[in-house]
């Protein structure tokens, strides 16, 4: 029961600051726009391995999106702690684990609409969901995965550093250099060969393949296999926030 209240409460928190969902939500079309004129010509690059950039760059989109709106979930944490209701959460005699479910299914909910909306204008600008409902259904899933797992491990260094300037620099020095080391702008083939070795141990890549799969089809064993290490990348980074959450409490 726990869960939905605090649940509520942050749909609640980002309904009222419709300047942030207007942002999430324009910044990813306005990539998709630029990027997908800007290099258009790279398809022509010997082994690039699509024609159409838009069509390649879609799922990247959608996995970016999903990177940075979950990666900064962690500040309103710092902001209830510095006023006071983390105090009051913790005083009550609620399931502790449902402060940081809470904050893992507001983030699942955000990218998940994100997700549809920024289909329907990779639709227009002229991608094709080649694999059908079960391509789309893949591709939330990602998005869940993965914008879960990183809003928990946000959540949990917020538990941890209390502080907003700790935050953001430890968010900026990891989630730069993720997007980068990950195939959601350019083809891993074209990558250098040390760059396409780190990649395998990046979640945005596993989201980027995955997702990429289930748009473009076919939704073959790498896609399933990169959904399952999304899932654990969900299941570890819930367990650090947990953790996080009781240090917090005895610090306190």
């Amino acid at each position: 029961m726990a869960v939905w209240y605090l649940l509520g409460r942050h749909l609640k928190r980002s309904w009222r600051e419709p300047i942030w969902i207007a942002v999430e939500l324009t910044q990813p079309i306005i990539w998709l726009a630029l990027y997908g004129q800007l290099f258009q010509k790279v398809t022509m690059i010997p082994g690039f391995g699509s024609s159409s950039y838009v069509q390649f760059l879609t799922p990247g989109v959608i996995v970016m999106t999903s990177l940075f709106g979950s990666a900064w979930a962690g500040m309103t944490f710092i902001e209830d702690y510095r006023e006071g209701v983390m105090d009051r959460l913790l005083a009550i005699p609620i399931w502790r684990q449902s402060i940081i479910l809470s904050k893992t299914l507001h983030a699942g909910i955000t990218v998940g609409v994100q997700t549809l909306i920024i289909l329907g204008v990779g639709t227009l600008l002229g991608a094709r969901v080649e694999a059908g409902i079960g391509g789309i259904l893949i591709i939330i899933l990602t998005t869940l995965l993965l914008g879960g797992g990183f809003s928990a491990a946000s959540n949990g260094l917020a538990l941890l550093t209390r502080k907003e300037d700790t935050l953001i620099a430890v968010l900026n020095f990891a989630t730069l250099p993720l997007m980068f080391l990950s195939a959601t702008l350019m083809s891993s083939s074209l990558m250098p060969g040390w760059m396409q070795n780190l990649s395998h141990f990046n979640p945005v890549n596993w989201a980027t393949v995955a997702a990429r799969a289930g748009l473009t089809g076919p939704i073959a064993g790498t896609a399933w296999l990169e959904l399952m290490y999304l899932a654990f990348f969900l299941v570890a980074a819930n367990l650090f926030a947990a953790w996080s959450l009781r240090r917090f409490q005895t610090r306190n």
